[in-house]
């Protein structure tokens, strides 16, 4: 809903009653106008009002040769609800200075009155000049020059000087903006991408689209004119509705804010409308890319010539050198060409064989080319011919490269005729923090990663097309997973892979989270763990390639879902598996307690209180992140251990990683039951605490003498989180025949500090015995796994365990909160 309301209103017509803050809310309160015939109409109504307070402010004054001009976004006519007003009041440089600055003012005042920000400047022709030669921006703004009030005449001799000395000095000044442009693309990212992206700065975004402008305006070069337009213009439009619905002059797409954009906007959902975004910034971007390249090379062939005249002595050097790549397939000043002999319309593979020799050897596709290939090119045969297969395989094998290549087929819509499953996925965006990219994207990122992983495995081919397909999924109800390998399995068939290479693409396809979801969130010491991952699997050549395939895929998605301790125990579980299916036994021998737990557990017996070791492990790679911290907490057996530990952890703001437990009965002479957890753990910041102040804070918690739960309040209270949208409410399942051993609780929820600490609460609560806990956590969200026991150490019956389940979902809904 638009944020334009009554008090608003009534606070702007006191200030001006009856003037122009009445009727720019008057306008943007209609319904039936939006897009551009409302930016006009809004651009139109400020010119009018300021026209007044010009003739007005001259009247007083009585100064003359002074102009108005509207610059930037509003010299366009392209003002958004809250846009800011860009104004150069130009003047003969005659009038007195007291005079002249009286005139500014009662032209500013005004306009911030109405709570409008306002870019302003006071200066003659030859200030302005002299200004845009220093400063590229205020160059860029003045190509946009457009008069609103005053002498007509000078406005007009500015605009035409400033454009003569753009196309003068553009070979000096496109260099800087083309900078400019990546810059600012490093500090914002790409709004193709983003899930809470600039509107106006990210690339491809609105900037990028008006320094397309500057350009063109140069003569030097233009940017591809299809789509360009309509682009830009719905970028415009999310743009005016995102002001209207937080009533600021905002161009960040703020999650919390989508659904209310989409809704103004008339579209079904913010999903909807965040591909119409990613969409847009991708036309602009590629746009940007296809300009960029051609303003480089005609600067280049500009700065060449004049040594070839004189090498030459002005005689022609005839036509530029081509050097053949594929057939087919030519280089032509750092671009990849059709040769003059090729015959698109005859060679169906032809499309591909270009694309693998531009990513093998790190060049651009000619927009030429791409389109020609577009528009004569001959499908492919169903199934293809071994050269299609190999040749997509070698375009994915490029590694980084791959990328751009990729974009510029899909710019012209030659992804979808090849893999027409892939318009599903097409910009499709992924409302979650833990994903960097949109679903097409990420898939090609992650046959990016595969690429530098195919030396680990027997069939890189395999690896490659599976990391382009396992999400394909995406965007089909339920789990995508499962539709995704009743795709790939008909997409391989169409690339032409014998029947069983089908079954092993689809198997990686179906099975792709398997190893991180078992090994992160179950007890690899399960002998049915490890035998249902080797079940899936079915051979060590798939295993292998699911290994690989986990790793590209967690690497694609974004550095949350990643790290070296996430890495170990997925070759952990790798490597069980393997041994399963190589015919070893399943079942392994129960881990003998160590030197250090036995120490451990000697001393809190004898003690009668806890006892603690704090110790680094690491991975042995050269990566600066361990796999985690090892804290070893050895108490006498007794109620309430695991949630009052990982109470005093929350506290300490340690991280849980994973957690076991076991009972250790030590023998004679010494005697009793104690009970031992294993935990690992990182700093959420800073350093570790000293194991000394651990041990103090879990023994005042252990006798009561600690409140855990009044501490995590008082520190929420004392430093709350940011507050926005409610998250989706928690999630406790059973996982069926997970364990023989155990019955394995999943619980899914907002991770939050102290989270641990509730469900082990809860679990106790139950009278349950955790055996071991396996923690993950991914962006804001929690996926934690419980291997729980009744009293006597027995798995729960099916009822008891839904119960369960049931109760502690709703004890974590209770305490679930905004986020």
């Amino acid at each position: 809903m638009t944020s334009v309301d009554v008090s608003t209103a009534s606070d702007d017509e006191d200030r001006e009653p009856g003037g122009h803050a009445a009727a720019r809310l008057r306008l943007l309160a209609e319904k039936g106008r939006s897009g551009p015939p409302r930016r006009a109409a809004l651009a139109e109504l400020t010119d009018g009002w300021l026209a007044t307070l010009f003739a007005a402010a001259t009247e007083e004054t009585g100064v003359g040769g002074a102009s108005l001009i509207a610059v930037g976004g509003y010299g366009r006519g392209e003002l958004s609800p809250r846009s800011d007003l860009d104004l150069l009041l130009l003047h003969d440089g005659r009038a007195d200075a007291k005079d002249l600055a009286l005139l500014a003012d009662r032209l500013w005042y005004p306009v911030w009155d109405t709570g409008l920000a306002l870019d302003h400047s006071v200066r003659t022709p030859a200030q302005a000049r002299a200004t845009a030669r220093d400063d590229l921006k205020v160059q860029l703004g003045l190509l946009d020059a457009r008069h609103i009030a005053g002498d007509a005449a000078p406005t007009l001799a500015l605009r035409t000087t400033v454009l003569a000395d753009w196309r003068n000095l553009a070979p000096q000044r496109l260099p800087e903006l083309d900078e400019m442009c990546r810059e600012r693309a490093q500090r914002q990212g790409e709004l193709q991408y983003l899930l809470e992206g600039d509107l106006k700065e990210a690339r491809g975004g609105l900037r990028d689209a008006t320094a397309l402008r500057a350009v063109a305006a140069s003569w030097l070069a233009d940017a591809p004119r299809e789509g360009l337009a309509d682009a830009r213009r719905r970028l415009l439009d999310v743009r005016d509705a995102l002001h209207l619905c937080t009533g600021r002059a905002t161009d960040r797409l703020a999650l919390q804010e989508q659904d209310a954009v989409a809704a103004e906007l008339g579209l079904l959902d913010a999903d909807v409308m965040l591909r119409q975004v990613s969409e847009s910034a991708r036309v602009i971007s590629y746009a940007g890319d296809v300009t960029w390249r051609e303003v480089g090379r005609v600067l280049r062939a500009r700065s060449g010539r004049p040594r070839l005249r004189r090498l030459f002595g002005g005689a022609r050097t005839g036509a530029p050198e081509r050097t053949p790549l594929a057939e087919g397939v030519v280089e032509q000043e750092g671009e990849v060409v059709l040769a003059l002999t090729a015959r698109p319309e005859k060679d169906p593979v032809l499309v591909l064989r270009a694309a693998a020799a531009a990513a093998q050897c790190g060049l651009p596709i000619s927009l030429h080319a791409v389109r020609r290939l577009a528009a004569t090119a001959r499908p492919l045969p169903t199934p293809w011919p071994a050269e299609a297969r190999d040749q997509l395989v070698t375009l994915l094998g490029a590694g980084d490269s791959t990328v751009s290549v990729w974009e510029a087929l899909e710019a012209e819509g030659l992804i979808t005729r090849l893999l027409p499953d892939w318009e599903r996925v097409r910009c499709r965006p992924q409302r979650n923090a833990v994903h960097t990219w949109t679903v097409d994207r990420h898939l090609v990122e992650t046959a990016v990663r595969a690429a530098h992983l195919t030396r680990r495995v027997h069939r890189p081919d395999l690896l490659l097309v599976a990391a382009l397909l396992h999400d394909i999924g995406k965007g089909w109800p339920g789990d995508h997973s499962v539709a995704g390998e009743t795709i790939a399995r008909d997409a391989a068939a169409r690339i032409g892979f014998d029947a069983a290479d089908v079954a092993v693409v689809a198997t990686l396809v179906r099975h792709h989270l398997l190893l991180i979801e078992t090994a992160t969130r179950r007890d690899l010491d399960d002998p049915a763990t490890v035998r249902s991952v080797a079940e899936a699997a079915g051979s060590a050549t798939t295993l292998e390639l699911l290994h690989a395939l986990t790793e590209a895929d967690a690497l694609a998605t974004g550095p949350a879902a990643w790290s070296s301790w996430r890495g170990a125990l997925v070759a952990d579980l790798v490597k069980r598996a393997t041994a399963v299916l190589a015919g070893e036994p399943a079942d392994p021998e129960p881990a003998a307690i160590t030197a250090e737990q036995e120490r451990l557990a000697v001393e809190a017996h004898r003690t009668g209180g806890p006892v603690l070791a704090l110790r680094a492990r690491a991975d042995g790679s050269d990566e600066q992140e361990p796999v985690g911290v090892e804290l070893l907490v050895a108490v006498p057996d007794q109620p309430g251990v695991l949630p009052v530990t990982a109470g005093v952890l929350a506290l300490h703001r340690l991280t849980v990683r994973a957690a076991e437990l076991r009972t250790v009965d030590l023998p004679d002479p010494v005697g009793g039951p104690v009970l031992l957890l294993d935990w690992r753990v990182a700093a959420e910041y800073g350093s570790l605490p000293q194991a000394a102040r651990l041990r103090a804070d879990l023994v005042r918690a252990l006798d009561g003498s600690l409140d855990i739960e009044a501490r995590l309040a008082e520190r929420e209270a004392a430093y709350p989180r940011r507050r926005g949208g409610h998250a989706p409410p928690p999630r406790v399942t059973v996982a069926p025949s997970a364990s023989r051993h155990a019955t394995v609780i999943e619980v899914r929820a907002q991770d939050v500090p102290g989270l641990l600490h509730r469900i082990g609460h809860a679990l106790e609560a139950a009278r349950l015995r955790v055996r071991s806990a396996h923690v993950s956590t991914l962006g804001s969200n929690a996926v934690d796994a419980f291997y729980v026991t009744d009293g006597k150490g027995v798995p729960l019956a099916p009822g008891e365990a839904a119960k369960v389940a049931r109760e502690l979902e709703s004890a974590l809904s209770d305490a679930a909160g905004p986020v």
